[in-house]
């Protein structure tokens, strides 16, 4: 469900809880940088299990269970030095037939931090060929709320 921010302007997308623990903080003293696309999982993970996804195609009410990271693109703002709560903020900037690509910020548990932002592009694959397959109706209706736009008629992969 989109948010309002500071300015009233409306931001697309959820905010998720993930936890960093005392492991993910490397000897410098800071999350090691890849600990931040496991946290993004953890994120997008949670919400996608309330929308029915299971891994499971026969446990799944998510027809589309086999997705896969197409590329990952992160920028690191300032370091988490500390084990506690953080906040996912993520969104779908761009949808296609077969993929669609998130939009998403590391924030500090308050959100007045900007940890890391950066982009994700996910294929939806058919577990028979693991060619890329067209997201399904149930799927786009669960993603509605991490809709930042209309998704364009007719677009692409």
């Amino acid at each position: 469900m989109p948010q309002s921010d500071s300015s009233g302007a409306l931001r697309a997308g959820v905010t998720e809880p993930v936890d960093v623990h005392f492991e993910d903080i490397d000897v410098t003293g800071v999350l090691h940088n890849s600990r931040y696309p496991l946290l993004l999982d953890h994120a997008f993970a949670a919400y996608w299990r309330r929308q029915g996804w299971h891994h499971d195609p026969a446990r799944s009410a998510v027809p589309d269970f086999l997705q896969v990271v197409r590329a990952l693109e992160i920028t690191y703002h300032r370091p988490v030095t500390e084990p506690g709560r953080v906040v996912v903020r993520f969104w779908i900037e761009r949808l296609g037939r077969t993929s669609y690509t998130y939009g998403f910020q590391l924030l500090s548990a308050d959100e007045s931090v900007l940890h890391a932002d950066g982009t994700r592009v996910q294929v939806n694959l058919d577990p028979a060929t693991f060619a890329p397959a067209p997201i399904s109706e149930r799927t786009l209706a669960a993603a509605k709320p991490l809709m930042r736009t209309a998704p364009a008629a007719g677009a692409g992969a």
